[in-house]
């Protein structure tokens, strides 16, 4: 990951290392007192902890330890050359490093798409450090059953099942099929493949097949198995240097990392079975759902079926975003977030009394 130093003002947003005994470690990203409450923020694929650059310095300002690490497979963080490193479970078990890295006992964990699915499954296997969790986009217990859990949710009014068998999901099993052919058609040119994926919402895709149900049937993402094509930077969700940021980090480790996190299924569906509490969740849950993410769509399938029966003190805000949420729609998210955290988790920074000298007559 390059610098992010032309994103944040000087001492705004730090950059770290927490280093393992045996070597390599996780970068990370954190701002605020080291004091304040830890919100510890999880991002998805393609992305880095730049993702949360809207996010960061404004609950950092507030008083929170607002950290975000860059997930194994990206950026400064370890990269694995096997499927397995990046299983759910093991995905727990590098969160769990962080946080004792941190030398905190618990957390606000937050989620976008893969993170969504990390910290969901940090609340499920570790509930004894969680204060309270969020979802972006995704929601908690579906892909924590591996891609059937995906699957038995799709809308079949959109999707018909002769033509879509795993509806909106059909990409994940082009991965699993074709995974060399898929990831050497990111690799051939990252710019190309963020600007092509990294796009803002449309509600006129509204009740129609998303793109990613086409993926297995065209053999890959672009068709043919080619590359990206050059498409314009949809500016509403990343700059210039934002493409830089993710585009560079990529170049250098390839995709086999982020897209190996598709390849897991089976070993994700055997970790769910050791959920704690049967696979409920008791604390403050947020789930902001992005009204045009044709992915994770929530409104109108039956996705969110299950975490809204399974979590037990669940709020749920819509804010009329695509997939990428956090980015398009920073302060929707924020006003969310903050809220959530103030009037639900009631999760807030101490604040000292005045140091008030005698009153002088």
């Amino acid at each position: 990951m390059t610098s992010s130093r032309k994103y944040f003002k000087k001492g705004e947003v730090t950059e770290h290392y927490a280093k393992k005994p045996n070597g390599g470690g996780l970068a990370y990203l954190s701002s605020g007192p080291e004091d304040g409450p830890l919100v510890i923020f999880v991002h998805g694929w393609p992305e880095l902890s730049v993702s949360w650059r809207y996010q960061l310095p404004v609950l950092g300002a507030m008083g929170f330890r607002a950290v975000a690490p860059d997930m194994p497979g990206y950026g400064r963080s370890d990269v694995y050359d096997t499927y397995e490193a990046y299983s759910l479970e093991n995905l727990v078990k590098e969160m769990m490093f962080l946080i004792d890295s941190l030398g905190a006992e618990k957390a606000v964990w937050v989620g976008h798409d893969w993170g969504s699915m990390v910290v969901s499954a940090v609340a499920s296997h570790h509930p004894e450090r969680c204060l309270a969790v969020a979802n972006l986009a995704l929601p908690f217990f579906t892909g924590d059953l591996g891609l059937d859990g995906f699957v038995g949710t799709v809308d079949r009014s959109v999707y018909p099942a002769d033509k879509y068998p795993s509806g909106q999901w059909e990409y994940m099993n082009y991965y699993i099929e074709n995974f060399e052919r898929a990831n050497k058609a990111f690799d051939e040119n990252p710019v190309n493949s963020i600007k092509a994926l990294f796009r803002s919402g449309d509600p006129s895709g509204v009740g129609k097949p998303n793109p990613s149900a086409e993926v297995r049937k065209n053999d890959g993402w672009f068709g043919q198995g080619r590359g990206a094509p050059d498409v314009p930077l949809d500016e509403k969700v990343l700059s210039e240097e934002d493409l830089h940021q993710y585009a560079s980090a990529l170049k250098k480790h390839g995709f086999f990392g982020p897209d190996a996190y598709y390849m897991n299924s089976e070993r994700n569906e055997e970790f769910a079975k050791r959920m704690a509490n049967g696979g409920y969740l008791d604390m403050p849950v947020l789930f902001v759902i992005a009204d045009y993410d044709f992915y994770c769509e929530c409104n109108r399938s039956q996705l969110a079926d299950q975490m809204r029966k399974r979590c037990r003190k669940l709020t749920a805000v819509s804010v009329e975003s695509s997939h990428w949420i956090a980015q398009e729609k920073p302060v929707e998210v924020n006003a969310a977030l903050v809220h959530w955290l103030a009037t639900e988790a009631k999760v807030w920074p101490t604040l000292a009394p005045p140091k008030w000298g005698p009153i002088k007559s």
